[in-house]
């Protein structure tokens, strides 16, 4: 992965600035994501520079890093904290993150767990790789207050997608009803704007959640807006389109208008992907962004 100079990057002022203008029309929760965000050396000033915002503040994070961001966690009044971990399994978590730190990753998870923090696990599931640990990921919120939640693999550049991956939202609950029984599986009410169907196993602490953004999205009831570390506005995850606003923004141009206008530009199902066939086309994705530069 090529790393973007930094002058192309937002600095922390930047990112300021731009919540200022996102929260100023309304926007009332931002979640720092990645790549993976811990990594800043300007993190804790970015953080805390947008907890004097009224918003709600939550991460999206890998976790290695965590244990050492606690106090900064907790001053800056952040409690949601979202792990992106594809697996249980030290070999597998290797291979696809790769490196060799699945303890230490996951001895932070218990970390954040321990010290009250609202845990979320994101797995993204790929058929033949890590469908068999549906279960094993369910039964970690026996005794937990966790949330797993189940992503479906979904097309970005570079990631070779192909619907044989797919480990749908119907797969999984097949596979959670023939463990634990079909009455044990409870299905909770869905958030406002949700974008995880939420289910419990009956007595356990914890939930897993399915965010099924291929087979059954969630487009009608989506709110959110993604900008990039390089300031860049995406309007959905499927979409390759963007729109640029730290360059007008270093010019000392207003960003209402490119704001309004890139929200306004959502199609209604999946950056207009609306069908197995035009998820399959490869120009409908292959100059979309690698996941690990557009953020969990």
């Amino acid at each position: 992965m090529a790393l973007t100079p930094k002058e192309r990057l937002m600095t922390a002022e930047e990112v300021f600035d731009m919540a200022k203008v996102f929260v100023k029309h309304g926007v009332s929760k931002i979640r720092l994501t990645g790549g993976e965000p811990l990594v800043r050396k300007d993190f804790t000033e970015i953080l805390h520079k947008l907890a004097t915002l009224p918003v709600k503040l939550s991460l999206t994070t890998n976790a290695l890093l965590a244990d050492r961001f606690l106090a900064d966690f907790r001053k800056a009044g952040l409690s949601d904290i979202n792990v992106s971990l594809d697996s249980l399994n030290p070999e597998k978590f290797k291979l696809m993150a790769r490196r060799d730190q699945f303890h230490k990753t996951f001895e932070n998870v218990k970390l954040l767990i321990e010290q009250g923090f609202q845990v979320k696990i994101n797995a993204v599931l790929m058929k033949f790789f890590n469908d068999d640990e549906v279960v094993p990921f369910i039964k970690f919120t026996e005794h937990n207050p966790i949330s797993i939640r189940f992503i479906e693999f979904m097309p970005f550049d570079g990631n070779r997608w192909k619907k044989d991956k797919l480990v749908t939202e119907a797969e999984v609950l097949t596979r959670a009803e023939a463990y634990f029984g079909k009455g044990k599986v409870l299905q909770l009410q869905n958030e406002k704007n949700f974008i995880a169907r939420n289910y419990r196993i009956n007595g356990y602490k914890g939930s897993f959640g399915i965010i099924s953004s291929v087979t059954n999205p969630f487009c009608d009831g989506c709110n959110r807006i993604r900008l990039t570390a390089d300031g860049k506005i995406k309007n959905c995850l499927f979409s390759n389109n963007e729109t640029d606003i730290l360059t007008p923004y270093r010019s000392g141009e207003p960003l209402e208008h490119l704001i309004q206008t890139a929200i306004f530009k959502k199609m209604a199902v999946r950056a207009g992907m609306d069908t197995f066939e035009k998820l399959n086309a490869p120009e409908m994705h292959n100059n979309n962004r690698s996941m690990i530069t557009i953020g969990g």
